[in-house]
């Protein structure tokens, strides 16, 4: 027997010598003895916790039935000059943690599992998308206009160029204008950035899925929605059940549905309908929010229409929940419902209470689109919104070429990361969270 791996334990007894030997998969126990290996053993001295070593020599169980190597030549293969985090206490200190990931998985043997779920959680959704007919793509990390999401993005210079380039905050428009280009269902998994605040939920660099398909709506992406989830937990956990934060959480399709507006009033007794249709201004419905104990600011609409739905309905959407038709101000690239233009086909799908997939029956008409990226030029000027979507005129273009109806789709794997493996916070499945400098 032949094998390799980092020390992670050492016990002498008198002229023999236990070592628990560990790879990426498993462990292993060593027996060295001083009378088989000779002037070798006294090299043991000089081994320490974290060194790698090679060894060779034949199976055998010990008395507790233990499977041991009993070591009859070895090699060591890389030498560890700082000590490992402490034995029977592990890495407990969570900054060090993040800081220092591979500590963390060489320390606490319940991270790497997780990381392992997320691989095959993506992998689950590939085979998913795939399955169904949809191309996967690359589209440009650098753009020279930072759209298609409320948010505000990272700057950087193109110096060969000497042009101003941003990190896409999203896929969205690249992937639509390959919908005008003919390719009827395509998807993209890829880092997007957007720079903004920190907490359990939100790191300003994250995976995100983003498809669309042509002669579909929010409705058919909602299906879609419910059946990936479902089936990729299925897949992954063996079960569409899974626990969060002491609650059960049953995936299974269908899902709930609950039009925004429903929702806000439900949980607030907030008639949004004279607000969304502008029949009364915005002031009035901060006061109205505050009266009823909501801390919401001042500002332009679509921010405080979310903020209300994220601090009265958000902490109630334990089970899986699509809320509907939000109002228009809040979605410039959705298309509107015919019976009601003041709202948009627009769903946010919520589980374990945080949004883990957005989606519109994308707006297809450029002169209406030109006009909704004209109404966010405008809130940027009147509030200082550095989140508001800014104008892409190529997308315009493409646009003006036509494209055919679709539904579009943007879930957080992330978070749906967070949902499947029971995990608190984004940066205990992202191997490399982002923090604070130590300077």
């Amino acid at each position: 027997m032949t094998l390799a791996g980092r020390i992670m334990a050492m016990r002498s007894m008198g002229k023999n010598t236990f070592a628990d030997l560990r790879d990426g998969t498993d462990k292993v126990q060593l027996l060295f003895k001083s009378d088989s290996l000779g002037d070798a053993y006294a090299i043991l001295k000089d081994l320490d916790l974290g060194d790698f070593l090679g060894a060779a020599g034949p199976l055998f169980r010990t008395r507790t039935g233990e499977i041991t190597v009993e070591v009859q030549e070895f090699t060591v293969l890389s030498k560890s000059l700082r000590p490992l985090p402490e034995k029977w206490h592990g890495l407990k200190d969570v900054e060090q943690r993040y800081r220092q990931r591979y500590l963390d998985l060489i320390a606490n043997e319940e991270v790497k599992p997780t990381f392992i779920k997320r691989s095959r959680i993506i992998q689950g959704i590939r085979n998913f998308m795939d399955s169904r007919g949809y191309i996967e793509v690359d589209t440009p990390i650098l753009v020279p206009v930072a759209a298609g999401a409320l948010a505000r993005p990272f700057a950087t210079h193109h110096h060969a160029l000497d042009q101003q380039l941003y990190l896409r905050i999203a896929t969205e428009l690249y992937l639509k204008r390959l919908i005008v280009g003919g390719l009827d269902k395509v998807y993209e998994i890829g880092r997007v950035f957007r720079n903004e605040g920190i907490d359990q939920d939100h790191n300003p660099e994250f995976t995100l899925l983003e498809s669309y398909e042509a002669y579909a709506d929010y409705n058919d992406i909602m299906s879609l929605v419910e059946n990936m989830v479902s089936t990729v937990a299925r897949e992954v956990l063996g079960s569409t059940s899974v626990q969060h934060e002491g609650h059960a959480i049953d995936l299974t399709p269908p899902w709930r549905r609950l039009p925004f507006c429903e929702a806000v009033y439900q949980h607030t007794g907030i008639d949004l309908d004279p607000y969304v249709q502008q029949k009364k201004d915005v002031d009035s419905l901060i006061r109205e929010a505050r009266e009823r104990g909501l801390q919401v600011q001042n500002g332009p609409p679509h921010q405080v229409f979310d903020k209300i739905l994220s601090l009265a309905v958000e902490p109630h959407l334990v089970q899986p929940t699509f809320i509907t038709d939000h109002p228009l101000v809040m979605s410039p690239l959705a298309k509107q419902k015919p019976e009601k233009p003041y709202l948009v086909e627009r769903f946010e799908a919520f589980a374990a209470n945080m949004e883990i997939a957005n989606s519109f029956t994308e707006l297809n008409d450029p002169i209406e689109q030109q006009r909704r990226f004209q109404m966010q030029e405008e809130i940027r000027r009147r509030y200082a919104d550095e989140e508001a979507d800014r104008t892409d005129e190529d997308y315009i273009t493409a646009l003006e070429h036509g494209m055919p109806p679709t539904g579009g789709l943007g879930i957080g794997i992330d978070r749906l990361v967070m949902l499947l493996t029971s995990q608190p916070t984004i940066r205990d499945v992202v191997f490399f969270p982002q923090l604070r400098s130590k300077a």
